[in-house]
């Protein structure tokens, strides 16, 4: 199944409803960062979070940064998604990898750390984004989320977020986010049938890998509230908008004499984003033409 996020309603628009897979761009996330198995599966959750968050977004342009800083060896996550179903992102320490856990799968929760914070900016596309910081109550990223919604927002949310490595690489990868909207809150018989289903499920890639669509998962989840599924079908992928322009632009910033020595010692200049590790090599003629434009403009 190619990369789709889709969205939805229920219970007369009290359940709002958000899928996304997402096995495609952590799969190039995974092979741009040289990412373990636990480090895929870590920085995959988040991708996915960081997706279905930006979802609920109404302003083009709207963006999710989400940070997992805890005490595992992992150091931390960062990830930047969008509205417009673009996401990437990084961890500091792409290499570790850790046994299974008791439950025979990768134990995302301690290479992050149960003790740290998750930071979540918003930037809605106009004025200062909003900026959140909660305690990590797990360090499995989907319980980390669902915390953040639950303190920052005061909306009763699900949020499942999964992926599935193999020797071969990410095999599955995606979400859901569902959450409750203040019109059904007080329909408790609606709140303990979802939160039965929801419980009932043994993850989300499972499903994935079962076969099941978007589309199928949330009729069978929410097929007999009303379901109504929103047409449109939005591709996400994984996208950096670094470029050799935006390179230079930074390599500007250090002044002419920093550019100088990077000549006469380096005979150029390497850079690599952190985001998608792409790498650019400046050549030396590229650093001397920045050179005489910065003293153009200083009139040196």
């Amino acid at each position: 199944m190619v990369d789709q996020l889709i969205r939805a309603t229920a219970a007369a628009g009290g359940i709002r409803v958000a899928g996304v897979i997402s096995t495609r761009l952590t799969e190039e996330a995974r092979r741009r960062h040289n990412l373990s198995y636990v480090a895929t599966a870590a920085l995959g959750r988040t991708m996915a979070g960081g997706l279905l968050l930006a979802s609920s977004m109404k302003r083009p342009g709207s963006r999710v940064t989400l940070k997992v800083k805890g005490n595992g060896p992992l150091g931390g996550i960062l990830v930047d998604a969008g509205l417009d179903g673009t996401v990437r992102g990084y961890v500091d320490n792409p290499t570790i990898e850790l046994p299974p856990n008791a439950r025979g799968k990768l134990d995302v929760g301690a290479a992050v750390g149960k003790d740290g914070y998750l930071y979540a900016v918003r930037d809605v596309g106009y004025g200062y984004p909003y900026s959140t910081t909660v305690e990590l109550v797990s360090g499995e990223i989907g319980e980390d989320i669902t915390h953040y919604l639950a303190t920052s927002e005061q909306t009763p949310s699900a949020l499942m977020v999964g992926v599935f490595v193999g020797a071969g690489g990410t095999e599955a990868a995606g979400g859901m986010l569902l959450q409750v909207l203040p019109k059904a809150a007080e329909d408790e018989t609606l709140i303990t049938t979802l939160e039965s289903r929801i419980s009932a499920l043994s993850g989300f890639t499972p499903l994935l890998r079962a076969g099941q669509t978007l589309p199928e998962i949330f009729d069978n989840l929410l097929g007999d509230f009303d379901l109504e599924i929103f047409p449109e079908t939005q591709m996400v992928q994984f996208f950096c908008p670094c470029s050799v322009d935006r390179v230079l632009g930074a390599l500007k910033l250090l002044g002419a004499e920093e550019l100088q020595d990077m000549i006469e010692k380096d005979n150029g200049a390497e850079a690599t984003c952190e985001f998608c590790h792409e790498v650019y090599q400046i050549e030396s003629d590229r650093l001397k033409e920045l050179i005489e434009d910065l003293q153009t403009n200083t009139g040196s």
